[in-house]
């Protein structure tokens, strides 16, 4: 695979629209099925209370966003909710944590991992993002059944201090290292809409092209304004933006699923098909994505019927 430096994502990013979207189409086609959408199912294991400054998210205890903290989910809860994601097509189960991180020593681990074990029974995916680990405690993690971890660098290293003060950039990579030593696949991507520049994404996109093995799969979220956040009056993201940067990540990166995330409900029906043309390929399925909201079921499944797009089927990593 060729890496993609910032000039040449640049190159890639500045062409002509339809340029860009018809490179884009044809580096999806050649490497995957042509009318397939993994559907993703994302759920707060345990909400509010985070001590990180994150200035996106309502679940940092820096802010008063009307959040309340709230405890780990019993495992019956997770299930039902896991079971229900996949009698509705879902094919990847995600569990989000609002954690700094979490050691092996730690005794609400010992909970997730039992939590893993379980849901990894149902034949789905499972993927998790707990904050920080240890390499020791990634390797736990794919033991008990983690197909995916979820660590997001959210933005360029230039332009991440602005976003988090209370971690380092550095400290996601580290993590991300630790995940891919342990053998579980990365889901890697960022956030636009914060205020940073074109550049900025791009930078961020050079990153993940570094990475080795490339990131399984990349989310482009689109900043959720949250009430008591200091991003709370960030406006929408230029639907042309969005296209151009799912575009020139879907052929610098050809074989890593690109997921539309959170901030689909900002978006037009006609401008998620756009952003399907131009390589996305998985998405967050459900009424709700940790604390932000989603699409409905039927509305995402009656869209991908008039597109023509199928549901894939979940991808198991061998133990």
């Amino acid at each position: 695979m060729t890496r993609h430096d910032l000039p040449s994502l640049r190159a890639l990013y500045e062409q002509p629209f339809f340029d860009l979207i018809q490179q884009a189409r044809e580096t999806y086609r050649a490497h995957w099925p042509e009318h397939e959408v993994q559907l993703c199912t994302l759920l707060s294991i345990k909400t509010g209370g985070c001590s990180e400054d994150c200035a996106y998210c309502s679940q940092s205890s820096h802010y008063d966003t009307g959040l309340e903290k709230e405890t780990l989910l019993p495992l019956d809860r997770i299930l039902e909710t896991a079971e229900r994601a996949r009698a509705n097509g879902s094919t990847r189960f995600c569990m989000g944590a609002a954690w700094k991180g979490v050691t092996e020593h730690d005794a609400k681990f010992k909970s997730v991992l039992e939590t893993v074990r379980a849901v990894s029974k149902l034949g789905m995916e499972v993927c998790v993002t707990l904050g920080e680990l240890t390499p020791e405690a990634a390797r736990q993690l794919r033991t008990a059944g983690v197909t995916a971890y979820n660590h997001n660098i959210d933005t360029s290293p230039e332009f991440y201090p602005n976003i988090v003060t209370t971690h380092t950039f550095d400290d996601r990579l580290n993590t991300i290292r630790s995940v891919q030593q342990a053998g579980m696949s990365v889901c890697c991507g960022g956030i636009i809409g914060m205020g940073e520049t074109e550049t900025d994404r791009l930078k961020m996109l050079e990153v993940l092209c570094t990475f080795d093995p490339a990131p399984e799969s990349v989310p482009i979220n689109c900043l959720m304004p949250m009430p008591g956040t200091p991003l709370s009056e960030q406006p929408p993201v230029d639907i042309f933006q969005l296209v151009r940067l799912i575009a020139t990540t879907r052929i610098a990166l050809p074989k890593a699923r690109v997921r539309l995330s959170a901030g689909r409900t900002r978006l037009t029906r006609e401008g998620q098909a756009l952003c399907f043309f131009a390589g996305a390929n998985s998405i967050f399925y459900g009424d709700k994505l940790l604390t932000a909201a989603n699409p409905g079921t039927n509305a995402d499944l009656n869209l991908l019927e008039e597109l023509g797009l199928g549901i894939s089927k979940p991808e198991i990593l061998s133990s």
